[in-house]
Formats: structure tokens, C-alpha cells, sequence
């Protein structure tokens, strides 16, 4: 049997922060492996400075996981698509049981306007997807 796999969405907020305490609660209980993934968003590929903050918030969640001896993997996305397709493309590539992902409260007028990575991965993704505010 393959081992449980979970992909938790971290752009580094505090609702991101949350949602990799979740992981590693399921982790422990699952012994899972958990892909941490940041996802560049769509129009941001070229800027460094955004790129480079994606490499210290991955480097921390890493570090979060590895004291707790969770097994992990960290992955930056610049793929040119939506942070939420990225996520559910990349779940569905590395066969996760799992997704988890913070939530923020947003007004309809920002919804509308930007979309929402947790609404699209919510209908989007093949496997059960946690939402943690």
C-alpha cells in the first residue's frame, strides 16, 4: 500500500500557517508524507522579490515539518496558471489523498474580482480537500 499524501497550500499567512498545523496533525495520525506548495500567482512568474519570499516561506514550513519529524517535500509552482489550478493539477499529479488549505474572509466585490484558490479547489480537486481559516 502506497503511503497516505497530503498537499498543503502555503503562501506563507497566518491562515497558511494554520493549515500546515493541520497537516501535521494528520500527518502523525496518518503517517503520511506531505508536499508543502507554493504557487506563484498568474502574472507574477518574472518578479524575483516574489520568488525569493516563496523560497523563505517554503524553507520555513520545512523546517516547521522537519522538527516534528514529518516527512516532506517542498515545491514552488511558477506555472503561469491560477494558484488554485496549480494546486489541484499538482495534487492530482503526485496522487494526493488530501489537500489542505487556509481560507481568508474576502468581500464578493474581491471574490469576483480576484477568484478564490480555496472555492476552485474545493470543486475542482479528485481527492477530500481540508479548509482551515
Amino acid at each position: 500500500m502506497d503511503r497516505f499524501t497530503i498537499v498543503v497550500g502555503y503562501d506563507g499567512s497566518r491562515t497558511s500557517s494554520e493549515a500546515l498545523k493541520v497537516a501535521i496533525f494528520h500527518a502523525r495520525h496518518f503517517n503520511a508524507f506531505v508536499h508543502v506548495v507554493y504557487s506563484v500567482p498568474e502574472g507574477h512568474e518574472g518578479r524575483l522579490e516574489e520568488i525569493e519570499s516563496a523560497r523563505a516561506f517554503l524553507s520555513h514550513a520545512e523546517s516547521i515539518l522537519r522538527d516534528n519529524d514529518i516527512p516532506c517535500e517542498v515545491h514552488l509552482l511558477v506555472r503561469g496558471s491560477s494558484p488554485g489550478k496549480n494546486l489541484v493539477e499538482f495534487a492530482r499529479d503526485c496522487r494526493a489523498d488530501e489537500i489542505i488549505i487556509g481560507v481568508r474572509r474576502r468581500s464578493r466585490v474581491e471574490k469576483f474580482v480576484f477568484g478564490s484558490t480555496a472555492n476552485y479547489v474545493i470543486l475542482h480537486a479528485q481527492c477530500p480537500v481540508v479548509a482551515v481559516k
